[in-house]
């Protein structure tokens, strides 16, 4: 039984096959590192953000693109990829910047979709035509944002210093829908808060928002502690205790009972990278997660949909091999 509309599902639907992300890093900063709007960055982000570090080793777009083709061509046979624009905020800066990017993601063999990892208050208008136009420039089949919305409570964003609020993700969805751009929402459980943290009630009201947009797809994380970190200092003083993996399987099972069923699920959970983690040890382990989600779903018999829409079992349209309309 399928009980997710997984990424997996949608892209063998759609493209007939796998389809892997390469993860490319462009140089991009973030308004909340580079002070445009802060240099301390949200409470949970390390330094160096989230990426391959290929760059930092010199290599550049083409290079990166061709490091990665090669291992999961020759490894997996795999032969449709996405560019996966993922360290920082990838619109983050002067429109010709992007351009520029953009330019060099031509001809890259293989491509076939473009992915960028950025934040709301990065979007503009006239960036948002612009990679509208990418479809046609680079002969893509869809160009996808994915927006970090972490929590649809105001509060919360302030005090994990987010520097933006849920209107601004709700009003960037809606204009990227718009011109045909498709939108990945991130959203974590066990968020710090001015009290402690937050539950379950706040989590679900985070769904309850994107339920409302034009979301193409989701991706939940649960929240861990890194070196580096002010949420490390937090920790540290006692003034914040992650969730333990129960609560988060708990919390993660009613997310997904009250999501949109028609919502591609891209990932259930985050990972650190190696020698990151401070707390929880049950984070560390990815694959000892992803069968603990698993046995979890199965057990207590949850999938997604299931108080929203799909009462009586999971949709055909979880399964790879569905060849129907999706409602």
């Amino acid at each position: 039984m399928h009980r997710t509309y997984a990424l997996s599902a949608y892209t063998r639907q759609n493209f007939g096959q796998r389809v892997q992300k390469i993860p490319l890093d462009a140089g991009f900063s973030c308004p909340n590192r580079d002070g445009s709007i802060s240099r301390h960055g949200c409470i949970f982000c390390p330094p160096n953000g989230s990426g391959s570090g290929l760059r930092e080793r010199g290599l550049n777009i083409a290079e990166q693109w061709q490091f990665w083709f090669d291992i999961h061509n020759t490894n997996n046979n795999l032969n449709l990829f996405t560019a996966y624009l993922q360290s920082y905020s990838n619109t983050h800066g002067p429109i010709e910047k992007l351009i520029r990017v953009m330019g060099r993601l031509k001809g890259l063999p293989g491509l076939t979709s473009l992915s960028l990892g950025t934040r709301p208050d990065c979007l503009d208008d006239e960036k948002l035509d612009l990679l509208a136009a990418q479809r046609d420039e680079l002969g893509l089949s869809e160009v996808v944002l994915e927006l970090g919305l972490q929590s649809a409570c105001d509060e919360t964003l302030t005090h994990i210093n987010r520097g933006h609020n849920a209107q601004s993700f709700a009003e960037a969805t809606r204009a990227a829908d718009r011109r045909g751009i498709k939108v990945v929402g991130h959203i974590i459980a066990g968020l710090a808060t001015p009290s402690g943290r937050e539950g379950l009630a706040e989590l679900l009201a985070s769904v309850d928002f994107i339920n409302q947009l034009p979301m193409h797809g989701v991706k939940f994380h649960n929240l861990y502690v890194c070196h580096g970190t002010a949420l490390a200092r937090l920790y540290a003083d006692g003034q914040y205790v992650p969730l333990t993996q129960l609560e988060f399987l708990t919390q993660l099972s009613e997310a997904i009972m009250h999501l949109n069923p028609t919502t591609i699920v891209h990932r259930l959970n985050g990972n650190p990278l190696k020698d990151e983690l401070i707390a929880p040890d049950w984070a560390a382990n990815m694959r000892a997660m992803h069968n603990a989600i698993r046995s979890h779903f199965k057990a207590n018999d949850i999938w997604q949909g299931k108080k929203n829409g799909a009462e009586s079992g999971p949709p055909d349209w979880f399964s790879p091999d569905y060849k129907g309309d999706i409602p």
